[in-house]
């Protein structure tokens, strides 16, 4: 009886031996071990400037990071990757309604990178009610710019006409997107 009570405990703790490095989990050392980053070259983090692409919009359109920057009137850009799940209809619908409209002089940029051709992209465009919107839908088929952004699902970021990154983030409810783009020069 004493050893059917001592199978869980003993359960957890061949467990617990299995996540190697795990002590440093319960234990942190304080320290961050991300690389640091470097001002003024080319890269996705805040104060790099952004990687260059050239994708196709879903008109068939090509569209240079670059020469959005360019954009007379232009102050700046918006960059968020979607999926077209229900996660992501929720930020691009927030952003559509609270703060596309504030931000007439920022060019939105809608970034899918699953859908695997202009074509269905634009057919996502089109089912999840995007089409004749403030944003560009591009298509990211081969998944480049997500790679050079290091981005993933609901990564959003904001790029001055100078090409600097602003924010490099998560979606969450629009906040650090307001500040980050009433700060951009």
């Amino acid at each position: 009886m004493g050893s059917v009570k001592m199978l869980p405990l003993l359960l957890l703790l061949l467990m617990i031996a299995g996540c190697g490095g795990m002590v440093d989990d319960i234990s942190p050392s304080g320290s961050d071990k991300r690389p640091v980053v470097q001002c003024g070259v080319t890269g996705p983090d805040v104060c790099q400037f952004a990687p260059d692409f050239t994708l196709s919009d879903t008109l068939g359109n090509t569209v240079t990071l670059s020469s959005v920057l360019t954009t007379p009137g232009i102050k700046g850009t918006v960059v968020y990757f979607t999926m077209w799940c229900p996660v992501c209809d929720m930020h691009m619908s927030n952003m559509r309604s609270s703060i596309v409209p504030y931000y007439p002089d920022i060019r939105f940029l809608v970034v899918d990178y699953v859908s695997g051709s202009i074509a269905s992209a634009r057919n996502a465009e089109l089912s999840n009610g995007y089409a004749s919107s403030m944003f560009t839908v591009l298509a990211d088929t081969g998944q480049t710019i997500l790679g050079s952004f290091h981005a993933t699902m609901g990564t959003t970021i904001v790029i001055d006409t100078a090409g600097i990154v602003h924010m490099n983030e998560d979606y969450k409810d629009g906040a650090r997107l307001r500040t980050a783009l009433s700060t951009l020069p």
